[in-house]
């Protein structure tokens, strides 16, 4: 699932006429970053959340033809980040999906990481697993990091602690059966992820490559200052 159902509001004025998802880095759309990545990992269906310039956002994606696109529709209400997973629940079926931002664009060095998240992925132990950056590999975060991850990959959250190694990038893959308890409304993804917390159940993987969180237009100008000048297959 990519969630591309946001306003955008830190983004403007690039907003005004365009949901976030369609704002370019280096001539592409950022959700386009997203769905190349997916489908580099072997994924052939995509469910895309829309909301703001929904109309825009289901035209441009559905003249992809390499990847099927089933739209969650949250024209009515917006549905954040949990609630949009909930949402879309029906259309998800019962296996492991990915789980994708569209506001993460990212360097790849030791190929897919989308498809190392998955290969790492075991539900035995875990119900959700977060692709996570370091705070060293990483621009347009000014945050002080999100989670502790142990050598078992098992993750707590940084609460209190002045700052953590890892911030989370915004792509994960879980069990979608971890939202069925949830009520149908708005609420962000982290309201589950406290819970699995508490039962050793959210686990961690590096990305292995540099992440651009691309929020704001400043952001998106280092962004595309650095992906110019990468080397090619970066």
């Amino acid at each position: 699932m990519v969630l591309a159902a946001g306003l955008g509001t830190r983004m403007r004025p690039l907003t005004n006429d365009r949901p976030k998802a369609l704002v370019t880095v280096k001539g592409k759309a950022l959700i386009d970053h997203n769905l190349d990545r997916l489908v580099a990992a072997g994924v052939k269906r995509a469910v895309v959340n829309v909301h703001a310039f929904a109309d825009l956002l289901e035209a441009h994606v559905k003249r992809r033809t390499d990847i099927e696109i089933v739209i969650s529709d949250e024209r009515a209400q917006l549905m954040e980040t949990g609630g949009g997973l909930r949402q879309a629940r029906p259309l998800l079926g019962d296996d492991p999906i990915i789980v994708c931002n569209i506001d993460s664009v990212w360097e790849e060095w030791n190929g897919s990481a989308i498809a190392r998240l998955a290969y790492s992925y075991n539900p035995a132990k875990s119900s959700t697993k977060l692709m996570l950056a370091s705070l060293d590999q990483c621009l347009g975060f000014d945050g002080a990091g999100d989670f502790f991850m142990d050598d078992g990959g098992k993750l707590a959250f940084r609460d209190d602690a002045p700052s953590t190694p890892w911030a989370y990038m915004g792509v994960y893959i879980t069990d979608p059966k971890v939202i069925d308890a949830e009520p149908l409304e708005p609420f962000s993804m982290t309201r589950v992820w406290r819970k699995l917390v508490a039962d050793g159940r959210l686990h961690g993987a590096p990305l292995g490559g540099f992440w651009m969180h691309v929020g704001d237009p400043e952001a998106r100008a280092l962004a595309e200052a650095r992906l110019a000048a990468a080397a090619p297959g970066a």
